[in-house]
Order: structure tokens, then sequence, then C-alpha cells
């Protein structure tokens, strides 16, 4: 316990010492002084820290589908003919170009080339053509609606860090992710329901996969109140969400009451933005008692629906129940929605585990995007897939015409965006004939972030939050362009 006294003293703040020294000389210059310095500081003429959009948007709202573990785009979405008559053989080190590896693999003798064991199949997009593997055969039939950008790159190699940075747009914990700038920077759409969203399904791969934590979700520096919100698939939707037996709404309704008058008593005395937060956080709660359980209850949907998205759809917590999930949630105003599907790091057995894990999102991917378009939804929601970074062109362990693995590769993989102000039919960039490097159009995690803000009229230079005197931002201060060419 802490000593009272020392409390007090920690607890005292300048708003509180010149309140209570006012009525002296010296207290009143500097209070006067430092009043006009604060009103200068807040004045709605500082372009960099004004909130709501820049410009007129493309898209209201967004939904991620972002495969966790890091996808292998030469058996998915980067088609690569030529490797197979070079099975076997070693990476050359014109290719390599010294780049780094991973220790999963750099005590390896040999590089050996393994080409897909998957066909692909060239889908007219009304463009040059998609090439897209078989175990996506529903999202290669919609490649009319998709721009696949083949060509974006990270400088993380290794999940966390790397998930990390294209989440929040810095490879160490603790700041606000893309969700987060989203509800800082645009607010909610519907009081009853959080702005950010996020689930995570069951997957039906290698079971071992890489932890997720709420910080992937979390507001960082922002405040509390723009964290996502974590749907579960099992018990309460939302934790604690249920009053405790005996508790009724009434007097759940008159406990919060009285509670916000003691919190804005507190806020009086000490100004602490935190208290609003947690304000407006119980507020919520309180509201989605009754929004949350209507939303997560399927029974009214048509069997037509259901059938779209796959026999997956009835299972509480699949992938298929979460994107029908997000349709509902885009419907109701939620402001962004981030499904994390996990593992997708297949060092080994590809055959055995990637045909599982394309099989749980391709028809629900499918589902969604052409479920938004059916209900006029789509123009002003953006939907992405993709993952952390892709996998390597040779062989992680054995290699045979049926079988490998593959480990992680940050230089090139793919990522598509649908609706919202994109371009249907393109494909962007462009990678060497091991995908291994870009050879055309790269596009870097931060250029992505730009894209998305921008797709929801946020100038991503312009969205920050002073933090021990530096603007915060997504983007950070590195160079970052949106992606104009796949921009309706």
């Amino acid at each position: 316990m802490m000593d009272p006294i020392q409390e007090a003293c920690l607890l005292e703040t300048r708003r509180s010492f010149f309140r209570t020294s006012a009525s002296h000389g010296l207290g009143a210059a500097a209070l006067a002084g430092l009043l006009g310095r604060d009103a200068a500081a807040a004045a709605p003429a500082d372009p960099v820290r004004r909130r709501g959009p820049d410009f007129a948007p493309r898209a209201k709202r967004a939904i991620w589908l972002f495969m966790a573990g890091g996808p292998s785009q030469i058996d998915t979405l980067d088609y690569k003919p030529k490797l197979d008559a070079m099975f076997d053989q070693d990476l050359p080190e014109s290719i390599r170009r010294g780049q780094r590896l991973t220790t999963m693999t750099s005590g390896q003798a040999r590089f050996p080339l393994a080409p897909s064991r998957y066909k692909f199949t060239r889908y007219d997009n009304g463009g040059d053509g998609a090439w897209v593997s078989e175990l996506l055969p529903h999202m290669g039939s919609m490649a009319s609606d998709l721009s696949i950008v083949r060509s974006v790159w990270t400088e993380a190699i290794n999940h966390d860090p790397a998930i990390t940075y294209i989440a929040t747009g810095r490879q160490l914990p603790g700041w606000p992710s893309l969700g987060s700038w989203l509800s800082y920077g645009l607010g909610a759409m519907n009081e009853d329901l959080p702005a950010f969203v996020v689930m995570t399904p069951k997957w039906s791969g290698r079971k071992d996969a890489q932890a997720l934590y709420q910080r992937l979700w979390g507001a960082g520096v922002l405040p509390s109140e723009h964290a996502g919100v974590s749907l579960r698939s099992q018990g309460d939707p939302v934790l604690f969400l249920r009053n405790p037996a005996g508790v009724d709404p009434r007097a759940r309704r008159a406990m919060l009451d009285r509670l916000a008058a003691l919190n804005e008593r507190r806020y009086a005395e000490v100004g602490d933005p935190d208290i609003q937060a947690r304000i407006a956080q119980y507020e919520m709660a309180f509201r989605m008692q009754s929004s949350v359980p209507e939303l997560v209850d399927l029974s009214g949907e048509s069997e037509e629906t259901l059938a779209m998205y796959g026999p997956a759809v009835r299972e509480p917590g699949s992938f298929a129940a979460s994107c029908l999930l997000a349709r509902r949630m885009i419907e109701r105003g939620v402001r962004f929605v981030q499904i994390f599907h996990r593992g997708w790091d297949q060092h080994g057995n590809i055959a055995g585990d990637l045909p599982k894990q394309c099989g749980d999102v391709d028809r629900p991917s499918w589902a969604l995007v052409q479920d938004l378009k059916r209900r006029g939804l789509l123009d002003d929601t953006l939907v992405l897939w993709g993952g952390e970074f892709g996998r390597t062109v040779y062989s992680q362990g054995a290699l045979s015409r049926e079988n490998y693995g593959r480990d992680h590769h940050p230089r090139c993989f793919p990522t598509w965006a649908a609706g919202g102000g994109v371009r249907g039919g393109v494909v962007h960039g462009e990678t060497d004939d091991f995908s291994y490097n870009i050879v055309r159009d790269p596009v870097h995690i931060r250029d992505l972030n730009a894209t998305i803000l921008h797709l929801l009229g946020i100038d991503h230079s312009r969205l920050s939050v002073k933090h021990q005197g530096l603007d915060v931002r997504l983007t950070t201060v590195e160079p970052a362009t949106p992606v104009s060419a796949i921009l309706a």
C-alpha cells in the first residue's frame, strides 16, 4: 500500500496546482501563460492532429482477412512455371544475393529449388489474366473483382516482429494498430457496437501455430477506447458482457450512473483522459449487452446465404462463420473488422497442411465479397486478404516432388484487395522467376497501410497523435505512398 501523502503528491497535476495557488500573483501569471499556450496548441488550425477524413473517402469501412503465419505465394498466387525444369537445383547465389536467412535454414548445406506441386489456372480478369492455384478456385473465379498485388515486401523475417510490423507500423510492441487508428481518426458508425472488432477463428492446418497477442489490435499510445474488441466463438461473445447472477439491467444501469458520476468528479480534479475513456467503455459495454447477442445470432440468415459460405458456416468459431459475422458487422456500422486465421507457417508438409488451410478460407472469402456485392455494400467496403510475409522458393528439409517445406521469406509476397475504391481485374507488381526478388513495382507494407488509409479518406501523413513530444503515426516517418495503380 502506498503512503496516502505520497499518493496525493503523485496525483497532483499542473491544473490542480494552479487552481489552489491562483490567488497568488506568481501562480496567476504562470496560469495565464500556460492557458494561452495550451489554447494555441489545441487550435483547430493545426493540420497534423485534426480528426476526421481529409478528403472524400472511397470506402467507409474495411475487413482484413489476415492469414497469420505467411502463406506460400509460390503455391497460391505467384505462378512460376519455369521452376519445374529446375527441380532440386541449388538456388543461384545471384538470386539470393546474400540476403538474410532464418536460423531454421541458414545451416542447410543446400538450398534446393522446390517448384509448386499444384496446378495453376489463368482466370480472365479483363486484363492480362490472373494465375491462381488450384487450391483457391473460388478466389480465382472472382479475379475480376480483385486487385492482386504480388510485390508486397517487409524487412521483418520472423513472425512476431513481422505481424506486429504490418499491424502497427513498427516491429516493436506497444503501438496503435491499424484498426485503432481508424477508430481514432474516423470514429464509430454505431454507438451500440465497437468501431473495431477482431476474430481469431479455428484452423485446419498444423496445430502448433504462432501465438497471437492482444497488442496486435491494441490502442498503444491512443486512448484505450480505440482498442479492438475481441469476439469469442465460445461462451459469451465478449468476456464479462453478461450480468452476474442476481444483477438485473436496472441495477446495472444504476450502478453505471453512479460510477460515471464518481469518475466525472475525479476527472474534474485530475484531468486524466483515461478516465473519460473508461466511462465511454463502461457505456459501450452496457449497450453491447443487447446489440452483441443479436449480432451473433445467425438464425435469421437465409439458407441461400448460408450455402454461399459453405457447410463450415454452421460451426461456431470457423473462418466461414467469422466471415458471415464480418458481413453482419459491416451492415450494422462496425468500422473495421480483422479476422486472424492461423496455421499458415508451413516449414514442412505443405502437401498435408496447405490444402487444409486453403480449404478453410477459399470459399468463405469468395462468399464474403459476393455477399457484400449483392447487398450493395462492396462499393464502400474494402476487403483485404494476405499475411505478414511469404515463403522461400527453396525447400526447408527434405524435398520430393510430392512434398516439401518452405522457410520465411520477407522479400516478396501477395495481398489482394476488393471493393471500396479498388480496381477489379488488376495484377500489380512482378517477381523474378524464383519468386525471390521483386523486379517491378515494389510495395512496402507502409505503402499498403497508406493505401488503406487513403481509400478511407485519410492522408497517412496527417493522422497522428502527440506522444513524448513526437507526432506518432501508423506509417512512421519513413516514405510511404498509396498504390495508385490499384485505385479505381
